[in-house]
């Protein structure tokens, strides 16, 4: 069973542009952590399975030996130049595609396109359904919003494989999973265009996500951990079970994101509803090693056909190599394992390992 996942192709199903500015070792350390704030004094945040998974998968990158410490890492980063760095970085993570969500805007990274080239694969595009919204609300009132957003998301789409929530940070995963009537929409536009401020107003969150319902592109939805922003305890995908059975009759793909702590909830959710998946993004990078426990939980109750792929890589094109390169060990761990016991064939193996690495979302996302 050795080498089974060594050359894997994958698709990067959910992740973000880099930066290719030079970065200072505490602006590199702030892009390798959720955290908002800088790490109190004599800790870091690069000691962490993360920071252990940069030197063991980042550092032959940039011909130094695995494990090199991280001030010699970031030095020798230094001196190849942000370039050199983030297309060697990108390169060595061998995608076949990447699929980019829209926001959050930040300054100084790279355009979709510069990102596909750098990486030297096709690069689709995730519409963040909020941050259209938003871009609408300035242009609009209360009564034309439902309109202008139907307009807006419907131009957005034209060239998108997929739409995206974050529902789960603006008010959190339980919500009321009926589509909103037209007058609750434009009461609840009329609150939101007055008060101002970030869409987080629950009856338009609903309103969004029947609109991509509607849309009929698969929908990721964000849930588990992410900054301190996200109310962990409503972002657990267990509350979306409503929601899941209210769009069943629909038949529109909903991707499941990150899921930890929460995806043993996410790979039930994906076995008893047909049109629900689990995305593994955000998870495998910050749990390094750790990864391959978890990726067999996600597997325990989830089909193999409804598994897939994601780095959520920000930033840094660190992360998208340590994703790429701790998923494929992981899930080769993962397999020979049940190989070894018994419970699968090499054969199996192999089709199991073809599907969550790019199949499934090839299927999902209908990439040619």
């Amino acid at each position: 069973m050795a080498g089974l996942t060594e050359d894997l192709a994958l698709i990067d199903g959910h992740c973000h542009a880099v930066t290719v500015a030079p970065l200072d070792d505490a602006g590199f350390e702030m892009w390798c952590t959720e955290a908002d704030e800088p790490p109190p004094v004599g800790t870091s945040y690069l000691d962490s399975r993360l920071g252990l998974a940069l030197r063991r998968w980042c550092a032959p990158v940039l011909e130094l030996p695995a494990h090199a410490p991280v001030e010699e890492y970031l030095r020798r980063r230094r001196r190849l130049g942000p370039d050199e760095v983030t297309g060697r970085l990108l390169r060595a993570a061998n995608l076949s595609a990447l699929l980019v969500d829209t926001g959050p805007i930040t300054g100084g990274l790279v355009d979709r396109g510069v990102l596909g080239t750098l990486a030297g694969a096709p690069a689709h595009e995730v519409v963040r359904l909020e941050l259209l919204a938003e871009q609408v609300a300035p242009g609009t009132d209360a009564a034309g919003f439902a309109a202008a957003f139907a307009e807006a998301l419907d131009e957005a789409l034209a060239g998108a494989v997929a739409t995206k929530s974050i529902a789960a940070y603006r008010h959190g995963l339980d919500l009321d999973p009926a589509r909103p009537d037209p007058h609750e929409v434009s009461a609840a536009a009329a609150r939101w265009l007055r008060d101002g401020g970030r869409l987080a107003d629950p009856v338009l969150l609903r309103h969004l996500l029947w609109s991509a319902v509607d849309a009929g592109l698969p929908i990721q939805l964000h849930t588990g951990f992410g900054d301190r922003d996200v109310a962990l305890a409503r972002a657990d995908p267990a509350l979306l079970q409503p929601f899941c059975a209210a769009t069943l009759p629909f038949g529109v793909p909903l991707v499941l994101l990150h899921c930890y702590p929460y995806h043993r909830q996410a790979g039930w959710l994906a076995q008893v509803y047909p049109h629900v998946h689990a995305d593994l993004g955000l998870t495998v990078a910050h749990l390094g090693a750790r990864a391959t426990a978890v990726l067999g939980e996600f597997l325990e109750l989830a089909p193999f056909g409804k598994v897939l792929y994601s780095s959520d890589a920000y930033g840094l094109p660190e992360l998208y190599l340590i994703a790429a390169a701790q998923f494929r060990h992981s899930l080769g761990l993962v397999l020979a394992e049940m190989v070894d016991d018994g419970a699968a064939t090499a054969a199996d193996a192999r089709r199991i390992a073809e599907q969550v690495g790019a199949g499934n979302a090839a299927r999902v996302y209908r990439l040619s």
